[in-house]
């Protein structure tokens, strides 16, 4: 906990907490949206790179959760069948995470938050992609693009969840292969991060901590997504996402 309290105040690290329990809720629920919220709420309050730390080790176990949950059998067949996104998302995402600590914060708040609310408004208006043949050069492009914002972000969700949405995946089938690039997409932002100085030895405690909200929150979200209406807590998410984008472009643009 010292090394904790060496970047941040008890009360940062309370609200810290609070967003880790409220973003592991909506991915009970939904199936994603953890990383954008955790992005989106801890850099209020946390330097970029303390914040993109904080969310790299409870996004990759509670992703595991979600991908195994109907077992590895389908797991396996997931990662089989989405094989291209992985691929082209591995090496992009491995080639932009070692510019995060060479961007400015104002660069990195801007980034963020016009991925957020640029991803929030395309759903909260109805708009939906839709590609009826898979593509090998579309799935490749997407991974990377998803790479692009996963290894400055630690976002990887938006283009992920537009593409499984656009090519009318079932929901079964998509919220397992979310778990799945997901999960990949967090392990190898661990060892980029570690590589890049985010993940060290004064953020690695901060992050371990964070596993502990996160999984409660996705726990509760579990309970919850069989008896409250999805749509409902996914628009509510969305407005939240925009109105988080619009606060982290603020930052960059006006400090």
């Amino acid at each position: 906990m010292d090394q904790i309290f060496q970047i941040m105040t008890p009360t940062v690290l309370v609200v810290a907490l609070m967003i880790g329990v409220f973003s592991g809720f909506i991915k009970g629920i939904t199936g994603f949206a953890m990383p954008t919220i955790l992005i989106s709420g801890l850099s209020t309050v946390l330097p970029p790179d303390v914040a993109l730390a904080g969310l790299i080790l409870p996004t990759l176990v509670t992703n595991g959760m979600q991908a195994f949950r109907q077992g590895i059998g389908q797991a396996i067949g997931a990662l089989r069948r989405y094989r291209v996104f992985l691929i082209s998302g591995a090496v992009v995402l491995l080639i932009f995470a070692q510019l995060v600590t060479a961007l400015s914060p104002a660069v990195m708040f801007t980034f963020i938050g016009c991925a957020v609310s640029g991803f929030a408004v395309m759903q909260l208006s109805g708009w939906q992609p839709n590609l009826p043949v898979r593509s090998a050069r579309v799935e490749a492009a997407v991974g990377a693009f998803a790479g692009v914002t996963g290894g400055l972000s630690g976002i990887w969700g938006p283009p992920t969840v537009a593409y499984l949405t656009a090519m009318n995946t079932p929901k079964e089938e998509q919220v397992r292969a979310q778990g799945v690039i997901f999960g990949l997409g967090a392990l190898l932002l661990f060892f980029a991060h570690v590589q890049s100085g985010v993940v060290r030895a004064q953020t690695l405690p901060f992050a371990a901590l964070m596993i502990v909200p996160a999984v409660v929150g996705m726990w509760v979200g579990l309970q919850f997504q069989d008896r409250i209406a999805q749509a409902t807590f996914k628009r509510l998410t969305l407005i939240v996402l925009f109105i988080g984008g619009l606060n982290l472009i603020r930052r960059g643009l006006l400090g």
